[in-house]
């Protein structure tokens, strides 16, 4: 049997028994029956109930579509594959042979899939409180990092359309570093436009973040 001790130490949560954990890490290609779809459909519900009271209580002034567009960037399957991979859920998660000869485990969507339910597990063994608390853990620096003008049409947007109207191939983003531990990363991302010789860099809380911040850099350089 796995050992999930490490993986429990990583998601601030420590299982009762295996039965719960090992089935969220079941991949449908591993078992037809018994896999994680179920606890994901579970956990993606629950997620979005978490982070959207938490949105609701952090910005008090916000509008709804305000709070839904946060919510969006926040349960997003990059964001949720971001988590996976802070918590090497690849180590863990059973698929199938063929799934596992074409690098499944650490499929963005596998990995998403994995962490939304792991959510449910957690709610099914210890209750809507104690997930919330650990789920809250899991988003706490990303929640520090919002601010309600990312809601506003933000940089990464705005470097396409202005990629777009001078018919220039759009930009790649490509991550450079990420350092610290899992509740509290720094991630370093370049912004690579062609044609230009110097990729334009940005660091954040998140992936997103760092990215907005290197495509901002790159829309001052181009203005």
């Amino acid at each position: 049997m796995p050992d999930y001790r490490s993986l429990e130490s990583a998601i601030g949560y420590q299982f009762k028994g295996e039965e719960l954990i090992g089935l969220a890490l079941t991949h449908r290609s591993a078992s037809g029956q018994n896999n994680n779809e179920r606890l994901e459909f579970l956990g993606d519900s629950i997620l979005n109930f978490i982070v959207g009271e938490s949105l609701f209580r952090l910005f008090p002034d916000a509008k709804e579509g305000q709070l839904s567009r946060l919510r969006a960037s926040l349960v997003k399957g990059t964001t949720l594959a971001e988590l996976g991979q802070q918590f090497q859920l690849n180590q863990y998660i059973k698929v199938g042979p063929g799934e596992l000869k074409s690098g499944g485990t650490k499929r963005s969507s596998t990995l998403a899939d994995a962490v939304e339910a792991i959510i449910g597990a957690i709610y099914l063994e210890s209750g809507f409180e104690i997930c919330q608390k650990v789920v809250n853990e899991w988003f706490e620096t990303r929640f520090k990092g919002l601010s309600l003008t990312d809601t506003v049409k933000d940089n990464k947007t705005r470097l396409q359309e202005t990629l777009q109207a001078r018919k220039l191939p759009l930009p790649s983003y490509n991550i450079v570093s990420i350092e610290g531990k899992s509740h509290c990363q720094t991630f370093k991302i370049e912004c690579v436009i062609e044609g230009i010789s110097t990729p334009f860099l940005g660091e954040g809380t998140s992936r997103r973040h760092a990215e907005q911040q290197a495509a901002g850099k790159a829309l001052t350089a181009l203005s």
